[in-house]
């Protein structure tokens, strides 16, 4: 049996915790080379005394010197986040799963396309702000991309064992939207609360996720990300409402015909498709109760509602031919999560400051991962700036 290591940017979230407990459990030929948490120390600590992997970092530094003295330091390293990018331009590692959210993710991709063979990808906003430089890159550094977000997943499955040189005989490509908390709800002044918006009816996500589910702006993101991933032209993606969550992608044919594809809603099972693409071994799951299928007959589809999510219609009207334009958009998006989340606009504002944000025009070249690092950090800034200093937007 062939030994692979993993790389795990994320761990203590809620795809690391499953990717870990999926390893643990099936496949004891991978081992863990990094695990790598934003600030939470203390699962960290749990972690790596439990899976006693070679390194680990934590982003926020601060808490290095509590994580030290209460782990074994024979069997793991700490790395400091400011050592990480030489870290990883010097190692290498068979499999990487970047699970961490948000554009600052882009920070370290070129050094993990660099590091690893195969990278199980989960972010959406790295591939949303660089995609445009994905072909040149994988390429250059013979690294294969797997989508592990349920979508993109369903979509690979279908695309990566057929013989499509186009999509001349595709109609449309829906990717599937549960509608998330608020999907046939009105809303009243306040009644979008930040505690309503991060109980999702179907997944269990982080925060930003959850938002950008309950705005739709993750199919938004999503819909970029297919056409950066799959080479899908813009004009054969839509959104479709699925509250069932268990199809996540539906191919429509020019010939009345079109393809679903089903799975339970649980983040273990395109994990495992990852783990199954990278060992080409089915084997090691027989028998477990762990991926049960649990089939549903009823199935509704519906088309989202512009007065309900009214940041598709934002959405459709950005030129997305240009790279500068998306990146503002998941940007923008991204500052708005974040306000929501202290309070400082209301969740019925959320759109409303991502189309003030469009507006501000700007020539910024985006034709490499540095200049896009740039950007997004004097963008960001630009906002904070315009809108929170001032208090209105």
């Amino acid at each position: 049996m062939t030994n692979y290591n993993i790389n795990i940017f994320g761990s203590t979230g809620e795809i690391g915790s499953k990717t870990l407990n999926i390893l643990s459990k099936y496949y004891n030929s991978i081992k863990i080379n990094l695990l790598v948490s934003n600030q939470n120390y203390k699962k960290l600590i749990k972690q790596t005394n439990y899976f006693t992997p070679k390194y680990i970092c934590i982003i926020n530094h601060k808490h290095i010197p509590y994580i030290k003295k209460n782990i074994n330091l024979k069997k793991t390293k700490v790395i400091h986040p400011n050592d990480l990018k030489n870290f990883l331009n010097n190692s290498y590692s068979d499999l990487t799963i970047l699970s961490i959210s948000g554009y600052n993710a882009l920070n370290y991709f070129l050094s993990i396309i660099k590091n690893t063979k195969l990278l199980g990808l989960v972010n959406k906003e790295c591939i949303v702000s660089a995609g445009h430089l994905f072909n040149k890159l994988t390429k250059k550094y013979k690294t294969i991309i797997f989508p592990i977000d349920s979508e993109h997943n369903s979509l690979f499955q279908y695309f990566d064992k057929s013989n499509i040189k186009n999509y001349k005989d595709i109609k449309k490509i829906f990717l599937t939207a549960s509608g998330g908390p608020f999907y046939g709800k009105k809303n009243n002044n306040n009644s979008f609360t930040l505690s309503k918006a991060l109980n999702h009816p179907k997944w269990k996500m982080g925060y930003k996720n959850s938002i950008d589910s309950a705005t739709l702006a993750n199919k938004c993101l999503e819909i970029i990300e297919a056409n950066y991933l799959f080479n899908i032209p813009f004009e054969k993606l839509d959104i479709i409402i699925h509250p069932q969550a268990l199809a996540h992608s539906i191919i429509e044919y020019k010939n009345f015909t079109s393809i679903i594809n089903y799975f339970y809603h649980d983040m273990a099972i395109p994990i495992n498709n990852f783990f199954i693409y990278a060992t080409k071994n089915n084997n090691l799951i027989k028998n477990n109760n762990l991926f049960d299928f649990k089939p549903s007959i009823n199935l509704s589809f519906d088309n989202p509602l512009i007065k309900e999510f009214p940041i598709i219609k934002t959405f459709n009207e950005l030129d997305k031919t240009k790279p500068l334009n998306v990146i503002k958009f998941n940007c923008a998006n991204e500052v708005a999560v974040e306000l929501f989340t202290k309070k400082s606009i209301k969740f019925k504002d959320i759109n409303k400051f991502i189309n003030k944000s469009l507006s501000i025009n700007l020539n910024y070249s985006v034709n490499s991962l540095s200049s896009i690092i740039k950007f997004q950090k004097e963008y960001v800034q630009m906002l904070y700036n315009k809108f929170l200093i001032n208090n209105k937007f």
